[in-house]
């Protein structure tokens, strides 16, 4: 019996909620932000980037979130709807709201940092009454995205999935997504996410974001597995900890451990790569693969993307993936 039981015979395989935003990447490398005259518009958002680095591997992906009435507002509708992406619960904001954007800086392989235009931003304007019970039930797993927890009523909406999704089934990944600038406080980012992992099947997060979720209780020790054995005993069955550049430790339930490291790659920027990892990884558990084998294919992706400039249009196929794995298959610290 696989780890993670999906149900069975739902016309969709993966919703994921939350940010739908541009980014705005720098096209002259190796500058300050100051020098960048020219950057090239890609769809962002974490969330966003899960679910085209899922329905690139062939998951049936759809998406619950809200655009702006605006020329981005479309082309991000376009965008998921040409990735093959349903977007039945992707709402239009008529109030005048804006869609975020993301400049990003690339000054060196490992010294980017974000830019970001997050006022009024329509995505944190999705209300609950706009999520549909009848979309949330076609699916076999919802990824819920943290910074959709920052603002109300994105709030709520977030909170009205997840009832649905616990009525019908739905299995719950919880993708912390941790952004300092969406929140008013670490305390405020700790409580509200924990509230949501404590009904997730998969916690997917970097150390420093458990540690987000365990401090406001008193409970914080830089642990990851009494990180993984404390929400063990709410309802999670697998726990993954991401370590950037070290690789992941994922732990189950059933009291195993993982590891995998991290491939080598011609890196041009960091950003991206966590995002392109679990959507790999999560096809993978779709695919019902031991917990392993779904990092080394959630690690290959990775390194794909941040090979690349872009996130969104760098994340690859099954084909793309495989070779990478194929390529360093002799090495043992993968």
């Amino acid at each position: 019996m696989s780890l993670i039981s999906f149900p069975a015979d739902r016309p969709l395989d993966l919703i994921a909620l939350g940010r739908l935003c541009i980014d705005m990447n720098a096209n002259e490398i190796n500058r300050p932000m100051e020098e960048t005259l020219t950057f090239t518009k890609y769809l962002g958002g974490s969330p966003a980037n899960i679910a085209i680095a899922a329905a690139r591997l062939g998951v049936r992906t759809g998406f619950v979130g809200k655009v702006a009435d605006d020329q981005f507002g479309r082309f991000i509708r376009q965008y998921l709807t040409k990735e093959g992406i349903n977007t039945d619960n992707v709402v239009t904001d008529r109030t005048g709201s804006v869609t975020g954007l993301a400049f990003t800086e690339i000054r060196s392989p490992q010294d980017c940092s974000i830019l970001m235009y997050r006022d009024n931003a329509a995505d944190l304007k999705l209300a609950p009454g706009e999520v549909k019970e009848d979309y949330i039930k076609q699916a076999k797993a919802l990824l819920i995205s943290g910074t959709a927890l920052a603002k109300s009523p994105s709030r709520e909406a977030v909170f009205m999935a997840l009832e649905y999704a616990v009525k019908h089934g739905v299995r719950v990944i919880f993708d912390v997504d941790y952004r300092p600038y969406s929140w008013n406080s670490l305390e405020e980012t700790g409580i509200y996410c924990r509230m949501v992992a404590e009904k997730s099947d998969v916690i997917i997060a970097g150390r420093e974001e458990f540690d987000l979720m365990e401090a406001p209780f008193g409970e914080l020790r830089h642990d990851d597995w009494y990180t993984a054995e404390m929400w063990f005993r709410c309802k999670a069955r697998l726990v993954l900890v991401k370590h950037g550049s070290k690789g992941s430790i994922a732990f189950t339930k059933d009291g195993k451990t993982y590891r995998a490291g991290t491939f080598p790659a011609n890196v041009v920027k960091t950003f991206g790569a966590g995002d392109s990892f679990a959507g790999a990884f999560i096809y993978g558990l779709f695919q019902g693969w031991s917990v392993d084998r779904c990092q080394q294919f959630g690690s290959a992706s990775a390194s794909i993307v941040v090979s690349s400039h872009s996130c969104s249009d760098a994340m690859p196929t099954v084909e793309q993936i495989e070779a990478v794995i194929a390529q360093h298959s002799g090495r043992n610290d993968l």
